[in-house]
């Protein structure tokens, strides 16, 4: 089945026609440079651009995988979590598309649509596996028994680990958004220069806090600069990143030994950096479980995960009628539409 899959949660809005784990035409349309200025996603900016770029996008898709809009089975969009006006021009569009065509609307969470990235890229996973969700909103370590049966089992009690990636980034005079450009700085850094705090939640060995890191950084960066003092920048990026690593990686390896998983799978923006990457690697060839991590394209952000996931929710039964609404914060384990 053809599917048209919308995605406006955050910052990108993008389009793509999936047809189960295959992608037909993918157009993702990103307005990083329109909020670089403010050091930030700006929620009003974001939905506006949406709604003007909404539509020709759509039709890009459908043009790009060489068939009529009349030929499409259903339209999948992501309606939770997200930026609350984002998500609900893509919500909109995607009610009226359906309508308008007479098929099935099927709601997609975001968070499920990352860990569905991998099913493109990897033709041979199955659940059951652990995944790691990391990305700009979402940290989350989910137990994935099947393509729509998943719960989180771990997850950041504050800050997810893409905006503490953003404000170290930013404090640190780096421009947004900050994953790419610190994560260059930390090349040339000592990552054992800086001992930075690695936050531990009592009685939740899955858990996380990303608070106190962002913190010490922003403090070390403004103690420097208040005392007149150098600044060992790239060693502070470099320590930042350890200390990130250091949380995501032994919690997910562990979630995996608990639950008897021999597949560890990693999602999201975040999952692009080189370093967490790495050190998942060394990891998974040391437990001897197969890691799945996908390529950069399908980090971030994009309407061909949408889809794929689509395809499986659509198989397992999911429908939205036009009262589909969208949701700020949902869990991946408590869809409600």
């Amino acid at each position: 089945m053809k599917i048209l899959a919308i995605e406006s949660s955050c910052d990108e809005t993008a389009a793509a026609v999936t047809q189960g784990r295959e992608v037909l035409s993918s157009v993702v349309l990103s307005q990083a440079d329109m909020h670089a200025i403010y050091g930030g996603v700006v929620p009003e900016i974001a939905s506006r651009n949406h709604i003007t770029a909404i539509s020709r996008l759509a039709q890009a898709a459908v043009d790009q995988a060489g068939i009529e809009k009349e030929e499409l089975d259903a339209i999948a969009v992501t309606y939770a979590p997200g930026l609350i006006g984002a998500l609900l021009v893509g919500v909109n569009f995607a009610k009226g598309a359906a309508m308008a065509l007479g098929i099935p609307l099927i709601p997609v969470h975001h968070v499920r649509g990352h860990i569905a990235a991998n099913y493109i890229a990897f033709p041979q996973l199955e659940p059951p596996f652990v995944c790691l969700a990391i990305s700009g909103g979402n940290t989350a370590i989910v137990d994935v028994r099947g393509y729509t049966d998943m719960s989180i089992i771990g997850t950041t009690h504050d800050d997810a680990a893409g905006e503490c990636f953003d404000k170290a980034a930013r404090v640190l005079g780096l421009p947004y958004p900050g994953g790419v450009p610190l994560q260059n700085l930390a090349k040339d850094g000592d990552d054992g220069a800086f001992d930075l705090p690695h936050a531990k939640i009592q009685g939740h060995p899955y858990d996380m806090s990303f608070s106190g890191l962002k913190t010490a950084v922003v403090n070390i960066v403004h103690n420097a600069r208040q005392k007149g003092e150098a600044l060992d920048e790239a060693g502070l990026a470099a320590s930042f990143q350890r200390a990130v690593s250091e949380t995501l990686v032994p919690r997910t390896m562990a979630a995996a030994e608990s639950l008897g998983y021999d597949t560890v799978v990693v999602a999201g923006g975040v999952a692009a950096n080189v370093r967490i990457r790495a050190d998942f690697e060394r990891a998974c060839e040391k437990s001897g479980r197969k890691l799945f991590v996908p390529p950069l394209k399908l980090c971030g952000d994009n309407a061909a995960m949408i889809g794929c996931q689509g395809y499986y929710e659509y198989m397992a039964g999911a429908r939205a009628g036009m009262e589909l609404n969208a949701y700020a914060n949902m869990d991946i384990d408590k869809v409600v539409f």
